[in-house]
């Protein structure tokens, strides 16, 4: 993928974000502190039955372009709840068109809820997992409309190297998915 003319520019109108200064008061002291308001979301651990992989997506982030001149991240499949409906039923339509797979919502589990970009959003992340085999494999996934997703199966067998690689952009809640796999099937 190349990235051409890359700029930066101050966000007017956003369809996503908010940002806001909040004005507070602590133990006497009056303070402020810039915030974004952002969607929660949805993430979902996907663990291949046949292949014993992690079915990962893998896509361009400008935010960390901006840090790194790169900007591919490896995650979990995930999307922004910004629909009127349960979560499980947003983190199924997440797989099938991010990764390709169509998955009962009752065979997706629900795992925790956590808060993520606590310094600045503080939006709610709330983690799934599922079991998938070829099967379920009846979509391309790689994204809806101008979204450029790229499905990457992941050897379980890899994985811990794969987590301490300083050198692949990842996020907090894909480290903390796998240590909650490794941990529940103790491998």
């Amino acid at each position: 993928m190349e990235i051409k003319n890359f700029r930066i520019e101050k966000l007017e109108n956003s369809r996503f974000i908010r940002p806001a200064l909040v004005y507070y008061e602590q133990d006497g002291v009056k303070k402020s502190w810039e915030v974004v308001r952002a969607h929660d979301s949805v993430a979902i651990l996907l663990y291949h039955t046949r292949k014993d992989a992690f079915i990962l997506v893998k896509q361009f982030r400008p935010a960390v372009y901006m840090q790194n001149g790169d900007g591919h991240t490896y995650e979990l499949c995930a999307g922004i709840v910004d629909k009127d409906m349960p979560l499980v039923q947003i983190a199924k339509e997440e797989i099938w068109e991010e990764c390709g797979y169509d998955v009962s919502g009752d065979d997706i589990e629900k795992v925790t809820s956590f808060y993520t970009s606590v310094g600045f959003a503080g939006s709610k992340q709330t983690l799934y997992y599922a079991s998938v085999d070829e099967t379920m494999h009846t979509g391309t996934g790689g994204g809806v409309d101008d979204e450029q997703i790229e499905v990457v199966e992941l050897p379980v067998a890899k994985a811990r190297e794969f987590m301490f690689d300083e050198s692949i952009v990842k996020t907090p809640g894909l480290l903390f998915a796998f240590m909650w796999f490794f941990d529940r099937f103790s491998r």
